[in-house]
């Protein structure tokens, strides 16, 4: 039984949560500042300059990458301008499965929680195994130590695993610290490479429509859209915000914005320090060792040696950031019947979606030592850890999030028809609905080079089986709603409803109660009862119907 200072339903724009309450996240712990800082630290910019950038260069062979982020922006932007007015509206930690169920229907809703919950969680586990592979590096390269990957991938499990116990506001700060040293060192670089050019001075030439051309393309795309991951994540946190009819949406914006121009400007800054001639094979020859070629070049081996401790210290960000929206979805599906009841409730202490964390460090631990089993290379060989570990769950993870976003982007168009509203946002439907075309156009693209995304050879099992683990997810989930809604349709109506079915149950107990108090005998039971049930009754219809 819920303890504390009761809610009401009238002020719908507000959450209110108390301490004592363990199936509701504690409210007024993000800011602006703290929210921005938590899913910007998804998109690890150090680890994106490093890795994603030369892959695409090198491997996709894409010298148009600084356009192909603006353009990706744009199209994320159209994505948020629908995502955010949605957000006004529906405050649930179960973000993307929550708008699907409030637009799509509840079965969608549970289809799409699954998804959620595996993606994000693919692509949390795949950084393990880059963390790794870079920390045994260092050891081998300034310590004389050698050290199977492994190892500091498991340690850094446990310590992800237990700062996600911890209060969101202060894994806020240890983001917050982490992606400004982060993103000061990559500005740094920009600025060096753009006043220290390559033989073809400062030039344009990557923002020309042509270089966005060749067989790459589509392998492109999703690695470039991999690095948009996190601005999305923001209503996650929708229950912990001060505001978050406010909040929320303000910092998907400026998320969207700041990866898109980062993102653009360090990608041309790299063009722009070999050449765009040359960008792709100086990207093929030194790989993820590009970006510390170059800062050595430029700003001398100190730096560089530094960058590279902030190479692990960001990738560690994004894992944090990823393990506490994956032990969020868990939370917001165990309070809503979609996993165990064990999994809505919060911790007593620090109100953090404990059983959720420890789902997280579980999943990454058996995934971390299951590919350390089937690892038969010797030490420092980066197959395993990344380019099976990295690649294939990161592949997985952002195709999930990519489908996602396009079912997102109609379910924003169906709520508010349903609504009856469409005429008064039909500038805001007409943009979710143009994003989620492209982001079906982007998946299509994704599913269609997936073996070569993932390194296997023409006609592997790979190319099939690895998207299919995001298509069993959602067929796993999408069975488990019809099987609800058949056997429980007053929870299966509740799916999404999250903090709002929660606040239906105060309703009734608090109705329940003053008849009971006013009442005597069988006949208060009676009446509590009748009036519990018309109360939450009633309003569940009106929430669903909304």
């Amino acid at each position: 039984m819920p303890t504390g200072r009761s809610t009401t339903l009238q002020d719908a724009a507000e959450i209110r949560t108390y301490k004592g309450q363990d199936r509701a996240l504690r409210a007024d712990r993000l800011g602006t500042s703290g929210l921005l800082l938590s899913v910007l630290a998804a998109s690890a910019p150090l680890m994106v300059v490093a890795g994603v950038m030369p892959t695409t260069f090198g491997i996709m062979g894409i010298v148009g990458q600084p356009l192909l982020f603006v353009v990706l922006g744009v199209v994320l932007a159209l994505f948020s301008i629908g995502y955010a007015e949605m957000s006004r509206h529906v405050h649930n930690a179960g973000a993307f499965y929550a708008y699907i169920a409030r637009g799509l229907g509840p079965t969608a809703g549970a289809g799409a929680s699954f998804v959620a919950l595996v993606a994000y969680s693919a692509m949390q586990v795949g950084v393990y195994g880059i963390l790794g592979f870079e920390i045994s590096g260092l050891f081998a390269t300034y310590l004389e130590i050698e050290l199977a990957w492994w190892i500091p991938a498991l340690v850094a499990v446990a310590a992800t695993g237990a700062l996600g116990w911890l209060k969101i506001d202060l894994n806020a700060k240890v983001l917050g610290v982490l992606l400004l040293i982060e993103c000061a060192l990559v500005v740094a670089f920009d600025l060096a490479a753009l006043g220290k050019p390559g033989a073809e001075g400062l030039s344009l030439h990557a923002f020309n429509p042509e270089t966005l051309s060749g067989p790459g393309l589509g392998t492109a795309l999703c690695f470039c859209i991999a690095a948009f991951v996190g601005f999305e994540q923001s209503p996650v946190y929708a229950e912990e915000t001060s505001k978050p009819h406010i909040v929320v949406s303000r910092v998907m914006f400026l998320a969207v914005g700041f990866v898109a121009l980062f993102f653009a400007l360090s990608a041309w800054a790299l063009t722009v320090a070999t050449g765009p001639s040359e960008v792709v094979k100086a990207s093929a020859d030194a790989g993820p060792g590009l970006l510390f070629v170059l800062t050595e070049n430029r700003l001398g081996a100190t730096f560089t040696d530094v960058l590279h401790v902030l190479f692990v210290t960001g990738m560690f960000a994004a894992m944090l950031s990823f393990h506490n929206v994956v032990a969020r979805y868990a939370f917001a599906m165990g309070r809503e019947g979609l996993l165990p009841a064990a999994f809505g409730r919060t911790n007593a202490g620090t109100g953090a979606p404990g059983t959720g964390s420890l789902l997280q460090t579980g999943v990454a631990t058996v995934v971390v030592i299951a590919f350390a089993l089937t690892d038969d290379m010797p030490a420092g060989d980066p197959t395993a850890p990344v380019l099976h570990l990295f690649t294939w769950m990161g592949s997985v993870g952002a195709l999930g999030v990519t489908l996602l976003m396009a079912a997102a982007s109609f379910a924003v168009i169906a709520f508010f028809v349903r609504r009856g509203t469409a005429g008064a946002q039909v500038w805001r439907l007409v943009a979710a609905g143009v994003s989620g075309l492209a982001l079906v156009g982007i998946a299509v693209y994704t599913v269609k080079d997936f073996a070569v995304l993932v390194g296997a050879e023409k006609g592997s099992a790979l190319s099939w089986a690895l998207p299919g683990i995001i298509a069993t997810a959602a067929l796993i989930g999408l069975v488990y709603g019809l099987l609800l809604r058949g056997r429980d349709p007053e929870a299966h109506a509740r799916i999404g409803l999250g903090n709002e079915a929660f606040r239906l149950d105060q309703a009734a107990g608090s109705a329940a109660g003053s008849t009971a108090g006013s009442t005597a005998g069988s006949t208060a039971g009676s009446t509590a009862g009748s009036t519990a049930g018309s109360t939450a009754g009633s309003t569940a219809g009106s929430t669903r119907r909304d």
